[in-house]
């Protein structure tokens, strides 16, 4: 047994393998890979199949993560590879998530040298399809890139086993996590996964990282009012700082409801407002500005370009302090 895998003698295959990365186990026979595409097993063990093998890179507004209290206006190079342990009927990213495909190879050192060489970066962010089945690559490449002096982002489903999160944790600056709704129901329908998996990796993760969280609100599936309710409570009880992005759906993969509509998103706008004081729209205009809890001055506006009011990162009318790291000014990489 090695710390990705457990051997078994499921099914009476002498070398089958269960893989540990993640809460879904998936049990693997030999040359067979796992739910997520990226993993499998070879010779009674579960290894990557998509290590240094790229999906997409980009140099991304950190905003676009979305992380809207995390160093705003800065850029951070982003970069994604095959697979997801999650099946979910309306994903933004099917083409790279839902298969593995032959990308273009990187070393854990070529990647750093990459992301350095982006002067306007922050950093380094694993992105765009599952970055936790991507294990091996974030845990040898984080360290290069914090060494040369970036952050490390993460934007993920959230859903990996708790010991493997915990040894990637020292190395992450900021997260992102999708909690896609507060229903097991949904989760079991719409995704193949469990609620109770990310809501335990969003504690683990509470106040150790700079924490964001995004829903994507998909009209007759999460958007009940009492449902966005108690995952504002839920959120509140965290007590610890975060912001929560309501973002627009639109129709993509094989769900074809209608999008989203801008009464509804204001509506659960108002209802988390109630609960926590930094909430926003994804895809919908004007529903980026941050505004201050204690007075409700626009501190921050995002369109049609950012214009950051901040002074020492309070308000500068009643001077509320804002949450957030880096909210006065863009860091580059290497300070260059």
């Amino acid at each position: 047994m090695n710390n990705l895998s457990k051997e078994s003698n499921l099914g009476k295959e002498l070398h089958s393998a269960s893989c540990l990365v993640c809460p879904q186990h998936c049990q693997l026979k030999p040359g067979q890979s796992g739910r997520c595409h990226a993993r499998e097993n070879r010779e009674g063990k579960v290894v990557s199949r998509t290590y240094g093998e790229v999906a997409a890179w980009n140099l991304d507004p950190i905003e676009k993560k979305p992380l809207y209290h995390f160093y705003p206006g800065s850029w951070i190079f982003s970069v994604g590879g095959f697979g997801c342990n999650l099946s979910c009927s309306f994903c933004q990213n099917h083409e790279i998530s839902q298969k593995h495909q032959v990308g273009r190879k990187v070393t854990p050192a070529e990647l750093a040298e990459l992301t350095g060489q982006e002067r306007k970066s922050l950093g380094l962010c694993f992105t765009y399809s599952e970055p936790s089945v991507w294990f091996e690559m974030i845990r040898d490449t984080a360290p290069l890139v914090r060494a040369q002096g970036g952050k490390v982002v993460l934007v993920s489903n959230g859903t990996i086993s708790p010991r493997f999160l915990e040894e990637l944790i020292p190395w992450l600056d900021a997260v992102n996590i999708d909690i896609k709704a507060f229903s097991e129901e949904f989760y079991q329908h719409y995704c193949g996964g469990k609620l109770a998996w990310v809501l335990d990796n969003v504690e683990r993760l509470a106040g150790r990282v700079h924490l964001e969280i995004t829903t994507l609100v998909i009209p007759g599936a999460n958007d009940d009012p009492k449902e966005l309710t108690g995952l504002a409570r839920w959120l509140h009880q965290l007590n610890v700082p975060l912001a929560w992005h309501l973002s627009r759906y639109h129709p993509a993969y094989r769900l074809v409801v209608p999008s989203t509509d801008r009464q509804t998103l204001e509506r659960l706008w108002n209802i988390g407002k109630e609960w926590l004081p930094y909430v926003y729209l994804g895809n919908v205009s004007g529903g980026d500005t941050t505004f201050c809890p204690q007075c409700g001055e626009a501190v921050i506006r995002r369109e049609p370009v950012l214009v950051n009011r901040l002074e020492r990162g309070r308000c500068p009318k009643c001077g509320e302090s804002i949450f957030g790291v880096g909210m006065n000014a863009v860091l580059p990489l290497n300070g260059q």
